[in-house]
């Protein structure tokens, strides 16, 4: 596995949106910076591997005739999504102990939405080609 710049950058996108959260939402706990860098390389990792399963599985729903097999990987696309939140949440707090708490299911489930946003937005803004970046 490579670290790429995308990857640079989408661990910077998640670094400022916790630190927004960490100042706006009091449940949002990081003890320090480096624990907020720390806390979104595990983040971006994490959400890469719920990412890679989620497209698995849609990929299998779409792939399938078998109307068993479509309900079975329904089935196992609403338990991941849910799921990956309390993955996230257990895994912070195993790895980082009390210094980072990153909320409840709710605060955790609109960081990771704020989080694929940003990326998205950031991702798109920086993909543009130089010719349209200069339009501008």
């Amino acid at each position: 596995m490579r670290l790429r710049p995308v990857d640079l950058v989408d661990i910077f996108v998640y670094l400022v949106v916790l630190g927004v959260f960490i100042q706006l939402f009091p449940e949002v706990i990081s003890e320090s910076f480096l624990l907020a860098l720390l806390t979104a390389v595990l983040l971006k990792v994490v959400l890469e591997g719920v990412l890679y399963v989620k497209k698995r599985i849609v990929a299998r729903i779409r792939g399938t005739h078998s109307r068993w097999v479509r309900v079975l990987n329904v089935a196992a696309l609403l338990l991941v999504l849910p799921g990956s939140k309390f993955l996230v949440l257990e895994i912070v707090a195993w790895v980082f102990g009390d210094a980072v708490y990153l909320g409840g299911f709710l605060q955790v489930t609109a960081l990771i939405i704020v989080l694929m946003l940003a990326r998205g937005g950031v991702r798109r803004i920086v993909d543009r080609p130089a010719v349209e970046a200069h339009a501008d």
